[in-house]
C-alpha cells in the first residue's frame, strides 16, 4: 500500500510545491495524478524516488518508510520503482538492446539472464524486431515503449510515469496507456502523472487532482 501521510514540499521562495497532502493507493491499483502545470504532479513523483524529502510529513510503501531511507538505501529502494519520464531518457548511442541490458547488469543479472529478458521485454512492447535499432532511428512512440521496456525490466512492485504522452499523437499515446494497463494487470501498482483529461475519462480509472500544489479530488 502506497500512503502519502500530511505531505508538505515547499519552494525555496516560501511558496508549495505540495501543501499537507494526505492519500492511499492501495496495492495493484492504477491510479492518475492530474493537474495543471506547476499543480504538484513531478514533485509527488519525485518524492517517490527520494529525489529530495518532504519538508512535512511521511510517504510509506509496503513496510518502506521512504522518507525515513538512509542515502545507503537509496539505491536498493530505486531498483523497486519503475520510472517513465516525458522525454525518455534513453542512452542515445545504445542500441534498444543494450539500454535494457545495462540496467538488468546493474541489477545484478549474468548475460545468459540478460539474453533471455530482452526478448520477451520487446516483445511485450512491440519492439521485438527493432533490438539493434538506436533511439534517434525510433518514432517517439517506440521510444516511448522502449523506456516502458527499461522501466519494468526488474518487475518493480511500483510504476510511476511523469507526462509519458506529452510528445505523443493520440494514437502512440493509446500504445503507451495500453501498456501501463497491461503492466497493472500483472499486479503491479502503477501511477501515471498527466495533464490529458481526456484520457483521463476514457480509461476511467481512479484519479489524484492536485491544484496548486493542495489535493482536491482523490
Amino acid at each position: 500500500m502506497l500512503v502519502f501521510d500530511q505531505v508538505t514540499k515547499k519552494y525555496p521562495n516560501g511558496g508549495f510545491n505540495l501543501d499537507n497532502i494526505s492519500f492511499t493507493v492501495t496495492p495493484g491499483e492504477f491510479v492518475f495524478v492530474t493537474g495543471h502545470s506547476g499543480a504538484g504532479k513531478t514533485t509527488l513523483l519525485r518524492l517517490l524516488i527520494r529525489d529530495f524529502l518532504p519538508n512535512h510529513g511521511e510517504i510509506f510503501f509496503g513496510d518502506t518508510n521512504i522518507t525515513g531511507l538512509k542515502r545507503r538505501q537509496l539505491p536498493s529502494w530505486r531498483r523497486q520503482v519503475g520510472v517513465v519520464f516525458q522525454n525518455y531518457c534513453l542512452l542515445p548511442l545504445k542500441t534498444a538492446y543494450e539500454n535494457l541490458a545495462l540496467v538488468l547488469r546493474v541489477g545484478g543479472k549474468t548475460e545468459k539472464e540478460i539474453s533471455l529478458i530482452i526478448p520477451s521485454l520487446l516483445e511485450t512492447v512491440g519492439l521485438a524486431n527493432r533490438q539493434n535499432a538506436f533511439p534517434q532511428e525510433l518514432s517517439g512512440g517506440e521510444q516511448q515503449r522502449l523506456a516502458i521496456a527499461r522501466a519494468i525490466s526488474y518487475n518493480p512492485p511500483l510504476l510511476i510515469a511523469d507526462e509519458p504522452a506529452g510528445n505523443l499523437d493520440k494514437d502512440s499515446a493509446w500504445q503507451v496507456f495500453g501498456l501501463f494497463d497491461l503492466v497493472n494487470q500483472w499486479g503491479t501498482t502503477v501511477l501515471v502523472a498527466t495533464h490529458d483529461e481526456v484520457l483521463v475519462k476514457k480509461t476511467k480509472k481512479r484519479e489524484i487532482r492536485l491544484n496548486n500544489g493542495r489535493l482536491v479530488d482523490s
